[in-house]
């Protein structure tokens, strides 16, 4: 039995070996991978990477915006990040007289950077594992007393981490509570617009583009944080100076080449890699092709009325490109799930699992009916997941007037507190002053089309599953919502909470906007909410045992948990794929590239008339390599949501460029990463810099910076 034993976990560990590039791994672990690393060319120690005690790659890392990655780039705070992570910023200092969505922004000085409230960077501290700390006293504990303790010993640990600094921390869960991580931070809440260059850039190839290679996205943005005295965070102030940072990346200006290795350093927001077969068929069948379908009914709209109006434009540039990007992401999921047989896959993966647990008594009780138990909880449950996920689509989604009911359902709901405690006159002015950011990026036109294309589909959508919706005469509402609710009308919203008191209770609940948001969300809330909360609270505790036996079996694997947001490295080298039989993809694309798309007249693919002068005059400059100017490259890293902005950094700590994407076949590797496939997608700092040089006329940006050309 024994040498059986062996023999499956040979092949368990076989079959998991050409996944060799996988992971997101935890900076703080990053020691035990360091002689696999510099097997792949890296010149780096684990402590350059990540130190607590000493100045480290880790300290030119942010967490930008809390959903995407940045990187200090100068001794003066200058903050690299995605074009498309800076897009709201970007519109938000946009207007018809200052388009600079369309012409992008420059600032001459550091009194031309311009504020952005409620933006922030978070710096990691440190990151270590409290495992034990978190359980301690927990192990003869069930229920509510055992979640009690697990809180008391977190607040412990968060309070000891904090008192007396001006840092922040969070305790978070990894590979579904089988351990636990502090993550104390430093969040910086001045951070100023530097630079962006044009739509024609940073979203150059638009839709037809997103998520494909070959790609010539200039996706970057550039930003500074400001800090106050004694270069600490401080809030928004003309006195606040550029911070210093601990450390900043220098730039890679050497030739690149195939095989070069490359690390990604940054916050990756969600995978699933330990999900049952039958969850996956799941995603793959139903829930991401209902989503699918109501995201392609408002771009319908929104792009329509983007193409008619350059204020519509403006308006709705962030929402559609965020619709937009799930939207099309999700097409290319499961497209490659299919292709590569995820299920099949999943399913063979899970018989030797299941193999591997029946060998051992110890091992069978523990963790012999996991595989059964989870994909027999989706055969069964898996139905409120569905109908959770339509309810965030429709209602969080979709129309838009829903935002502001939900203010006014907050409001109603805790009006005697608010009134109690004297505070519901500060409540109605802030929520009055949002107003203003709300309808300046709102059609009520827009908005209507939205509502009756996606409120068919949600109630089609509802009754596949098996729910019926009476919601009555869809005209009828969405002619009175359109006409008279105060959600949909600014003038009416602002003049209805001016004068809001008791009996304005009453009125509100007679707003047809505000009816209809109530019907649905108590619908939502009573009937789907806590069986999806069962239903999550159930796969969680089977995965938290599933991914406790992977680690007990299988010793010898490399193992890593699910991203979670958190500051995470992954690893590979600069190389094309072939995703297909047939297809070949090269590892770069250059400006020429760029001019023979422009060339096809598709309008995705507009440029201005300077990029075409500086291509013709073939003036690239010190930033060309033998004569081409790269634009962008792909690599072999994990990455996914979340590393959009994170630093690709070279063999000696150097950056080569800005993750901003991954190739379409690649998008499964959210569920699961296939190294002939999975490639991630970088702009190139070389060229990132000629933008700022050449075309915008930025050169005293690149003179911040350090560059490195060997």
């Amino acid at each position: 039995m024994k040498k059986n034993i062996l023999s499956i976990g040979f092949i368990f560990s076989v079959f998991f070996q050409i996944l060799a590039e996988e992971g997101m791994l935890i900076p703080s672990l990053i020691a035990a991978f360091e002689s696999d690393m510099k097997a792949k060319g890296m010149k780096l120690s684990a402590k350059d990477i990540y130190d607590v005690n000493h100045s480290s790659i880790k300290d030119a890392i942010v967490h930008f915006g809390g959903g995407c990655t940045a990187e200090l780039v100068s001794a003066k705070g200058l903050l690299l990040t995605n074009h498309h992570c800076g897009y709201s910023q970007i519109q938000s200092h946009s207007s018809l007289e200052k388009d600079y969505l369309k012409n992008g922004f420059w600032a001459e000085n550091l009194k031309a950077e311009l504020p952005n409230p409620g933006l922030s960077a978070s710096r990691m501290v440190r990151i270590d594992d409290v495992t034990k700390s978190v359980l301690f006293g927990v192990n003869e504990l069930t229920g509510d007393e055992r979640t009690a303790l697990m809180k008391k010993n977190i607040q412990n640990l968060i309070k000891d981490a904090t008192s007396g600094t001006h840092y922040e921390a969070e305790v978070k869960p990894f590979n579904y509570g089988n351990d636990f991580y502090i993550i104390v931070k430093e969040v910086f809440k001045d951070v100023r617009l530097v630079g962006t260059p044009p739509n024609s850039i940073g979203k150059f190839g638009g839709d037809t583009d997103n998520w494909m290679w070959p790609r010539h996205t200039g996706d970057f943005s550039v930003f500074r944080i400001y800090a106050g005295p004694g270069n600490k965070p401080a809030d928004f102030s003309d006195n606040n100076v550029p911070y210093t940072p601990l450390h900043f990346l220098p730039i890679s200006f050497k030739n690149r080449k195939v095989g070069d290795f490359t690390m990604v350093y940054g916050f990756p927001g969600e995978t699933e890699q330990h999900v049952s077969s039958e969850y996956l068929k799941f995603i793959v069948e139903k829930e991401r092709p209902a989503r699918i379908k109501m995201r392609e009914k408002s771009l319908s709209v929104i792009d329509a009325a983007m193409r008619e109006s350059d204020e519509v434009r403006i308006k709705y540039a962030a929402k559609q490109a965020s619709i937009a990007n799930a939207y099309k992401k999700w097409i290319g999921q499961v497209d490659g799930l299919k292709s590569l047989n995820g299920v099949e896959i999943k399913r063979n993966r899970e018989a030797i699992y299941q193999d591997i647990a029946n060998s051992n008594d110890q091992w069978k009780q523990k963790y012999g009916s996991l595989v059964n138990e989870l994909n027999k909880l989706v055969e069964n449950d898996s139905k409120w997941e569905f109908e959770y996920s339509l309810a965030i689509e429709y209602l969080y989604v979709g129309p838009e007037f829903y935002k502001l009911a939900r203010n006014i359902d907050e409001l109603v709901l805790n009006y005697q507190k608010y009134k109690s405690a004297g505070t519901l006159n500060t409540q109605l002015d802030k929520m009055a002053k949002s107003a203003d950011g709300f309808f300046k990026n709102y059609d009520a036109k827009v908005d209507q089309q939205i509502f009756d294309l996606l409120t068919e589909e949600y109630i089609k959508q509802k009754s596949n599953s098996g729910a019926q919706l009476a919601v009555g005469d869809l005209k009828d509402w969405s002619k009175r919502i359109y006409s008279k609710s105060v959600l949909t009308n600014k003038e009416l919203y602002v003049s209805f909470l001016k004068k809001f008191q008791d009996k304005s209770i009453k009125s509100i609940q007679k707003d047809p906007g505000y009816k209809l948001y109530t019907l649905l969300n108590s619908e939502f809330r009573s009937a789907v909410l806590p069986k999806q909360l069962i239903f999550d609270t159930k796969m969680t505790e089977l995965l938290k045992g599933f991914v406790e036996g992977k680690y007990v079996m299988f010793p010898n694997d490399k193992h890593w948990s699910d991203a979670n947001s958190t500051l995470r490295i992954s690893y590979g080298q600069l190389e094309g794929s072939s995703p297909v039989d047939g297809m070949k993809y090269t590892e770069h694309t250059t400006l020429g590239g760029m001019i023979a798309k422009y060339n096809t007249g598709n309008p995705d693919f507009e440029l201005a008339p300077r990029m075409l002068d500086l291509y013709a005059k073939k003036d690239f400059g010190e930033y060309a390599q033998d004569g081409e100017l790269w634009v962008c490259f792909t690599g072999s890293n994990h990455t996914t949501g979340g590393n959009s902005g994170s630093p690709v950094i070279d063999e000696k700590g150097n950056l080569m460029g800005l993750n901003f994407d991954r190739t379409w076949e690649s998008t499964m590797s959210d569920f699961m990463f296939d190294p002939n496939r999975c490639r991630n997608v970088v702009v190139d700092i070389r060229y990132v810099l000629w933008v700022m040089d050449k075309y915008a006329n930025a050169k005293h940006l690149v003179e911040e910076m350090v560059l490195v050309r060997d």
